[in-house]
């Protein structure tokens, strides 16, 4: 049975949830989601070391848990939300080409990572980009590419931010210009990115997100002003 929750934090622009999103139905009062999901490809940050011994042994137990990220086991975790929110609302959804696409599908767009460093990687291409997919209609503002190119080192943002996989406020302050007016709800808040990128146009959110220190730091950032 659903619950209903105390907010974790909130201010004139942002409510923010602690708890399993399928668990708390206050963000399907928005208009607009816009959500970096659990992918489904058991992510885990880089386990290169010295000890390899201990390093496999970290690598086995990460995937005896999921990897890093919670319920990224598998896609059940966006299905469930995209199927709680309708496949005809509008909606932002990052994704992978790793794994079948969200139902309902109308327009794929390109987030090229530009400032992606290869790292040690052992084949000839590197990866450097991610699909975002948008479900439902009423986007506005004029036509741009559907290519979108951020330059931040990605390994530095996230040690500053403190998040795995946080995404630039700069990307997703394009992707909220271009949603209709209305409430932006993000059900996997992770890092605070799309709550922080509605706040900077000037749009309430609501999020909801699963890991208590990632609230915190979410709250933090709201507390401090964080423009970044």
């Amino acid at each position: 049975m659903w619950a209903v929750m105390q907010p974790y934090f909130k201010n004139d622009l942002m409510i923010l949830y602690h708890g399993d999103c399928r668990e708390i139905t206050d963000w399907l009062s928005g208009d607009v989601l816009v959500t970096d999901p659990p992918y489904g490809i058991e992510w885990m940050k880089n386990t290169l070391g010295s000890d390899k011994l201990k390093r496999n042994a970290m690598i086995e137990r990460k995937k005896l848990l999921g990897g890093d990220i919670a319920n990224d086991h598998d896609t059940t975790a966006r299905d469930d939300v995209l199927e709680l929110w309708g496949n005809y609302k509008p909606a932002v959804v990052f994704g992978t080409w790793k794994k079948i696409r969200p139902p309902k599908v109308k327009h794929r767009l390109i987030w090229h990572k530009m400032g992606r460093d290869p790292g040690i990687n052992p084949h000839p291409w590197y990866p450097n980009d991610e699909e975002i997919y948008l479900i439902g209609g009423g986007w506005v503002g004029k036509p741009t590419p559907t290519v979108i190119t951020t330059q931040e080192s990605r390994q530095h943002h996230s040690k500053f931010i403190g998040h795995p996989t946080p995404k630039p406020l700069g990307l997703m302050e394009i992707l909220i210009n271009k949603c209709a007016p209305g409430v932006i709800v993000d059900p996997f808040a992770g890092s605070g990115s799309t709550l922080l990128a509605a706040r900077n146009c000037k749009r309430s959110s609501i999020g909801v997100e699963i890991n208590e220190q990632y609230c915190e730091m979410i709250a933090n950032r709201f507390s401090q002003g964080i423009l970044l």
